[in-house]
């Protein structure tokens, strides 16, 4: 409370963070139901981060009008950029809806946030698609930081207010993957990582892993006692 001096003033905060700062500050801060030591700092943090969004969304705007989404017209990266943007709408609508979550919230949105920016977009086709991230970074967040959030929608031409907007539905077909990383050990230690098909089995992973030099080196001219693959995660070698 303010009276025992354990949080900063409300007012001080306001006038030099601004609302939506403090209050995704507070809402990452901890779970509703958890105490936390407050700090400034986190303050200062999230105001840095609605301002990337912001920065963000301006950016795109820059780059100049986008065509409609097509899914089946975009490169590998925007799919992965698209799998992360509907996993963050369904982690969303499980964190609000049944977990009562907040921080969660707005982890996801910074992870979203955070892949948007490594995206490279060189054709309209994957532009759309970071139109779409943004636009649901925005959604989601809304309910947290209503203001920034209100003034990027009408930017990336949402209509009406955020408040009255319709939540969009999970795409799953955008979930599912065509490949995945698995980290390579030998003998319980990392000695690579491999990019495989998603329906891999463990032959398949195997194959690619020994076509590796890091891991080949640590396997040739021994016996491989077992192989252990855990799917979608790693691929341990066990050898003697």
């Amino acid at each position: 409370s303010k009276s025992a001096g354990d949080a900063g003033n409300p007012q001080h905060l306001l006038d030099k963070y601004g609302a939506d700062a403090v209050r995704t500050a507070m809402m990452f801060a901890a779970p509703p139901d958890q105490s936390f030591e407050w700090s400034e700092a986190g303050v200062e943090g999230q105001g840095r981060f609605c301002k990337r969004l912001w920065n963000l969304v301006q950016e795109h705007l820059a780059s100049g009008d986008v065509p409609e989404l097509d899914p089946e017209n975009i490169s590998a990266e925007a799919k992965d950029l698209r799998r992360k943007t509907h996993e963050t709408l369904k982690r969303a609508d499980d964190d609000y809806g049944r977990r009562l979550t907040f921080n969660t919230v707005v982890s996801s949105v910074h992870e979203l946030v955070n892949q948007v920016s490594k995206t490279d977009a060189a054709t309209d086709a994957d532009r759309a698609t970071v139109r779409e991230a943004l636009k649901t970074a925005v959604l989601v967040l809304s309910p947290i930081a209503p203001h920034v959030t209100q003034s990027l929608w009408t930017a990336l031409g949402g209509a009406g207010l955020l408040v009255e907007a319709g939540w969009p539905a999970v795409d799953e077909s955008a979930l599912v993957q065509d490949s995945l990383e698995l980290v390579v050990q030998v003998n319980g230690k990392v000695r690579g990582k491999i990019e495989v098909a998603a329906d891999v089995d463990q032959d398949g992973a195997l194959a690619a892993a020994l076509a590796t030099d890091n891991v080949a080196r640590f396997v040739d001219g021994k016996t491989t006692r077992k192989v252990i693959l855990v799917p979608g995660k790693l691929l341990n070698i066990v050898v003697g």
